[in-house]
């Protein structure tokens, strides 16, 4: 076996996990500005109101480009691009507390075609966003006349910003200036800048784009307890019914040990203790399986540290930062999905565990980024701003092959030398014990479909596929309340939009099975372990 890589490697590494971050010292990032500074106005996309998520780039619409021609910095990270956030510049001169009186910017020269794309957009309501210091801008692109048959346009852009000490806390966009849209005719647009003095502190600015009123209802703070709960009433019910059992059967098992050999007959075990031979037998399928639990684990860790993160920090104040932060985490815990891939592998007497490592490494990358880009091919065919550019999909390859690879391989080495022997409290037989005869309702098929419904309600003592499949099976149910959703909540059409919507569904189906499916095996692992420790079996 080759040593690990050394000081270049983590170099390497390292570099490539500072991508991720959203770059917090430079220009806007920092928030700060000095009086007649340059303040930016980027414009991001344009699309119809009731498809969010079916956006175009700002200028695929036919509006005009301000004067200035040039800005002195431009930034973008790698969440931004994977999310399809990419600014262009506005062209309008806009300084830090210098009020500009309303004026016209540029010309549109409205020819037919032009005046066909704007219709378009109207007719679909369309509406675009912008970023000044991070603070997002919506507007609406025109409206129609009541009879729907002539369509203006809205040509004036009235900005007033709000500023404390030497930093933006607030803006505000009117839209004005209305103009009928009328086929070889020239169309003027114009802004203005009021700026004002707020007391909105710098770090609150974020809250009116919040909902409010979330908390003030009783009824989220009823189906919060509600669901509460139904978590408890169930934990608590499914530990009665188990304690009780289990007592009886050490109370059971405790007498026949009290009973000299010519009184017990060793052939006549019963209950669960009469499978302990077989129960710690590999699963079939072990690499896969191994793989499987492996990233369930580093997806629960993921997801358990960015909650926590998104507690502590406002994330949702920097475009991006979310998911660079998922992307960041995911990369740094790649050992976590090693770790426990590599030992259970081992523990189950697998050889090939190279192979294991490079499935449970790429199972992940490979599912996500094969969904996006064959999202991405469709995204580039409609001209959609959701397209990740070629550059991205290079950092993303890069990341899975010196940041993830490495780590999960460090992860592997030490979960098979620090937790990779078999440690079970009861031997195994050398030849497989015959399954009884089971009622319908304990087929594993079966007990898959159900154990989704109420993933607190069912505990299985089988260490096999069914403890992993019957919480993973929660994922189903989420998936198929996603078509409900799909036809009756939303106002998605096309086909981009439905591949977006149950692309990225089924990965969050699948990457929620999975997470499931692990801690269900690793439950449903600990409490076998525990029960057959505290039974004495010859």
């Amino acid at each position: 076996m080759r040593p690990l890589p050394g000081a270049p490697g983590v170099a390497a590494a390292a570099a490539l996990l500072l991508l991720l971050l959203p770059r917090a010292r430079s220009d806007e990032h920092e928030h700060t500005y000095q009086d007649k500074e340059e303040v930016v106005l980027w414009m991001n996309t344009v699309g119809p109101y009731h498809n969010r998520q079916e956006t175009y780039k700002y200028f695929s619409l036919p509006f005009c480009v301000g004067s200035k021609k040039s800005i002195s910095h431009y930034h973008e990270t790698l969440g931004e691009a994977l999310q399809g956030v990419e600014l262009e510049f506005s062209g309008l001169d806009i300084k830090f507390k210098d009020d500009v009186m309303p004026g016209t910017y540029c010309e549109i020269d409205l020819d037919k075609e032009k005046r066909d794309a704007f219709v378009y957009a109207i007719k679909n309501h369309y509406w675009y966003q912008m970023y000044i210091d991070d603070l997002p801008i919506w507007g609406i692109v025109g409206e129609a006349d009541e009879n729907g048959e002539d369509y203006y346009l809205w040509t004036y852009k009235k900005l007033e910003i709000g500023f404390n000490g030497n930093r933006i806390v607030d803006v505000n966009l009117t839209s004005e200036g209305k103009v009928k849209l009328v086929p070889n005719t020239k169309i003027q647009m114009s802004y203005s800048v009021k700026w004002k003095k707020s007391d909105v502190k710098f770090e609150d600015r974020f809250d009116k784009y919040l909902d409010p009123s979330f908390f003030q209802h009783r009824i989220h703070w009823f189906s919060i307890f509600n669901s509460f709960m139904m978590v408890i009433f169930l934990v608590g019910l499914v530990s009665m019914i188990l304690m009780r059992t289990l007592r009886k059967d050490y109370a059971r098992y405790s007498k026949e040990e009290e009973m000299d050999d010519m009184d017990r007959d060793l052939g006549d075990e019963y209950g669960w203790k009469q499978v302990h031979g077989d129960v710690f037998r590999p699963s079939s399928h072990p690499l896969i399986f191994s793989s499987l639990i492996g990233s369930g684990c580093q997806i629960f860790a993921v997801s358990l540290i960015v909650i926590i993160v998104a507690m502590i920090e406002d994330l949702y104040t920097e475009r991006g930062s979310m998911l660079s932060t998922a992307i960041f985490v995911y990369a740094a815990t790649s050992p976590v999905n090693g770790y426990f891939g590599g030992s259970l592998y081992a523990r189950q007497g697998g050889r090939r565990w190279i192979k294991q490592m490079f499935i449970g490494a790429f199972l992940i990358p490979a599912m996500v980024c094969g969904t996006a880009f064959f999202i991405n091919f469709i995204a580039i065919y409609y001209h959609a701003s959701r397209a990740i550019p070629f550059g991205t999909m290079v950092a993303v390859c890069c990341i899975c092959f010196f940041v993830i690879l490495p780590l999960n391989l460090v992860g592997t080495i030490l979960g098979r030398n620090l937790s990779g022997q078999p440690n079970f409290p009861c031997r195994v037989n050398a030849v497989p014990r015959p399954i009884p005869e089971k009622k319908w309702f304990m087929e594993p098929a079966v007990i898959v479909c159900l154990g989704g419904i109420l993933p607190f309600g069912s505990i299985f003592i089988e260490m096999q596929w069914t403890s992993f499949l019957s919480a993973a099976s929660t994922a189903i149910y989420v998936y198929m309340y996603s078509f409900y959703y799909y036809f009756f909540k939303t106002k998605m059409y096309g086909l981009f939009q439905t591949s977006f919507y149950f692309g990225y569904m089924a990965v969050f189906s699948t990457a929620l099975g999975i997470m499931c499916g692990a801690i269900g095996y690793m439950g449903t692992s600990a409490f076998v372990r525990k029960i057959y420790t505290n039974v004495k079996i010859d």
